[in-house]
C-alpha cells in the first residue's frame, strides 16, 4: 500500500501543481487539507480599533494573506491607498505579490531575502520619518514585531483577518504517513481535532521555526523542517523524508 501525505494547505491552483512529481516519483497519495481558515474583519470591526491607515506611510506585510485584507479592507472603507505608501515584506515572495494590487516599483517594496526582518532594519533606519503600520491576524503576539521595537522602531499593530479551526469530519478516515505543517496555528488546530492523536510512526514536517516549536510543544515529534540549506522548502523536506524511507 502506498504511502498517504497530508498537505496542510489547499490545493494549489493551476494545471502544475508541484506536489504532482512527488506523487509520481515517490509512488504516494497526496491530499490537501488545510486546519485553519481565514476570516477577514469586516469595516466595522476594523473601524473599532480606530486605525486610520492614512496615518501611515509605510505597511509591514508578513504574508500573502496579510496583503489580501489589507487591500481588501481598503477597498471596503473607501480609502484610496496612496501611490507613496511602502510596503516592507517579510519575503521577496509577498513583495512580487503586491503586484497584484499596486504597480510594482523598486522605491516602494522592500523585502527580505532571508525571511528575517532584521534584513529590513538597514532600509527602515534610512528613513527615520515613516509610520508604520503591520497588518497582523487576531491572535498575535507582540514578538511578531518584537524586533523592531527592539531597534526603537515603532510599529502600529492592525488587527485585519482572524483563523478558525476546521473541523475534521468524524467519518472521514485520517490514516496518513506524512503530514505537512506550514503554520503555527495550522499545528494548534490540528491538535484541538485530534487531542488524542498517537504519532507512532507518522512523521511530521514543519515550515518554520514557530510551527516546530508548536508541535515540539505539544509533545509531538518533528521529523524534517523547513527551511534549511538541505531542505530550501516544505516539498523538498517531504522528498528527502520519503528518499530516507526508501
Amino acid at each position: 500500500m502506498s504511502k498517504k501525505v497530508l498537505i496542510t494547505q489547499p490545493r494549489p491552483l493551476g494545471e502544475h501543481n508541484p506536489y504532482d512529481l512527488l506523487e509520481h516519483h515517490h509512488e504516494v497519495s497526496v491530499d490537501f487539507q488545510p486546519f485553519v481558515r481565514i476570516e477577514g474583519l469586516t469595516a466595522k470591526e476594523f473601524r473599532e480599533q480606530k486605525i486610520n491607515p492614512l496615518d501611515y506611510t509605510a505597511v509591514i506585510l508578513n504574508s500573502k494573506v496579510s496583503a489580501d485584507h489589507f487591500f481588501r479592507l481598503c477597498k471596503e472603507m473607501r480609502i484610496s491607498v496612496p501611490e507613496t505608501m511602502h510596503y516592507y515584506c517579510q519575503n521577496e515572495s509577498v513583495g512580487n505579490y503586491l503586484q497584484k494590487f499596486i504597480e510594482y516599483r523598486k522605491r516602494r517594496v522592500f523585502f527580505s531575502e532571508t525571511n528575517h526582518y532584521e534584513d529590513l532594519l538597514p532600509t527602515m533606519y534610512r528613513r527615520k520619518e515613516e509610520g508604520y503600520l503591520m497588518v497582523l491576524g487576531e491572535h498575535y503576539t507582540e514578538d511578531m514585531y518584537s524586533v523592531f521595537t527592539e531597534h526603537d522602531i515603532e510599529v502600529t499593530p492592525a488587527v485585519m483577518y482572524r483563523t478558525a479551526p476546521y473541523i475534521w469530519p468524524e467519518d472521514r478516515p485520517f490514516d496518513y504517513d506524512v503530514i505537512a505543517f506550514f503554520t503555527a496555528s495550522g499545528a494548534h488546530a490540528f491538535c484541538e481535532n485530534f487531542p488524542d492523536f498517537r504519532q507512532g510512526e507518522t512523521a511530521l514536517i514543519a515550515y518554520g521555526a514557530n510551527t516546530a516549536q508548536a508541535l515540539t510543544d505539544a509533545g509531538l515529534r518533528v521529523d524534517k523542517t523547513a527551511p534549511t540549506p538541505q531542505c530550501p522548502s516544505i516539498l523538498s523536506a517531504i522528498d528527502q523524508y520519503l528518499s530516507e524511507q526508501g
